[in-house]
């Protein structure tokens, strides 16, 4: 369909292998997906989902040190 890709496109364009695109799409963090049967369809101009965890240790060790 145009305007959309597919996972492996995705995967290729975000540098993410195949797999990870699909978790992806199956836990919902792509807004404006579309499933076609057992197919992803990704809009294009889709930015990579940022997911993971974001570590403020710089934050955290200032707090503490505050602390003592």
């Amino acid at each position: 369909m145009k305007g959309y890709m597919t996972t492996k496109e995705a995967a290729e364009k975000w540098h993410i292998s195949q797999r990870q695109v699909q978790i992806h799409c199956k836990k919902g963090r792509i807004p404006g997906l579309i499933t076609a049967g057992v197919n992803y369809m990704i809009p294009e101009n889709t930015p990579r989902p940022i997911f993971g965890l974001i570590c403020n240790s710089s934050e955290e060790n200032t707090e503490s040190k505050q602390e003592q």
